[in-house]
C-alpha cells in the first residue's frame, strides 16, 4: 500500500472518531467510530506498519483486563459487603 493511502486513511480515521465523538445520536456516532477504527486497522494490518503495530499492541497491554478490580462497581462491592463475602 503506498504512504499516501496510509495517510489519507490515518486523517479520515481521526476525522469519523471526532466527527462520531461529537455525535447527537449515539449510534449514528457509534457507526462513526466503527468505521474511524476500520480505517485504522486496514493501516494497521494492510500496510505493515511496524511502528503503528506496536503502538497498538502497547496499548492493549495498557488496557485494564476485565477481571480488574477497578471495574467492580461500587453497587457490586457493597452487596458482597453486606452479603458476608471476604475479597
Amino acid at each position: 500500500m503506498p504512504w499516501w493511502l496510509d495517510i489519507v486513511l490515518l486523517i479520515a480515521a481521526v476525522a469519523l472518531w471526532a466527527s462520531g465523538s461529537d455525535e447527537r445520536d449515539e449510534v449514528w456516532g457509534l457507526f462513526q467510530k466503527m468505521l474511524g477504527v476500520a480505517a485504522l486497522l486496514v493501516v494497521i494490518l494492510g500496510g505493515r506498519q511496524i511502528v503503528l503495530e506496536l503502538l497498538g499492541l502497547g496499548l492493549a497491554l495498557w488496557l485494564p483486563s476485565a477481571s480488574s478490580r477497578r471495574l467492580l462497581s461500587l453497587n457490586y462491592r457493597s452487596d458482597s459487603i453486606e452479603d458476608g463475602e471476604d475479597r
